[in-house]
């Protein structure tokens, strides 16, 4: 079996880039999109939801919260530093950014969040869905 982080096709000498652009072309085609960071497992309770968001290699600091108009979003950015070049393949991220709908009735007082580990705990309360007036549209 290959070592798969060694370089593949090394006897090419554009084998490793050809190989990474070959595979970063095809790949939403053959397995979808998938994210490799903020992974996220979102847990209902009785009076809420429990997400829990995966950030390895973030201090809590890197990390900033907000909320606009029902959507909290996540976004984390940490300083490229000296020992991080040099690199041939960075599969890591410098910055991400997600974001969860929780339903415009949510202040920023009602969502907590804690940091531990590498892992984003917030709890978000349920709350009743503000009515909006019903706007009917004139068909023509």
């Amino acid at each position: 079996m290959r070592n798969y982080l060694s370089r593949r096709n090394s006897d090419f000498p554009f084998g490793s880039f050809f190989d990474d652009a070959m595979d970063e072309f095809f790949k939403p085609v053959f397995y979808g999109v998938k994210e490799r960071s903020m992974q996220t497992d979102v847990k209902e309770t009785d009076d809420g939801y429990l997400l829990k968001v995966d950030m390895p290699g973030f201090e809590k600091s890197d990390i900033s919260l907000s909320l606009d108009n029902g959507y909290l979003t996540v976004e984390a950015k940490r300083e490229e530093k000296e020992e991080d070049k040099g690199y041939i393949r960075r599969e890591r991220n410098f910055t991400c950014k997600r974001s969860y709908y929780v339903g415009e009735a949510v202040t920023e007082e009602d969502v907590k969040a804690k940091y531990n580990n590498g892992t984003l705990e917030l709890s978000v309360p349920k709350k009743d869905r503000k009515e909006l007036p019903k706007k009917n549209i004139e068909i023509e």
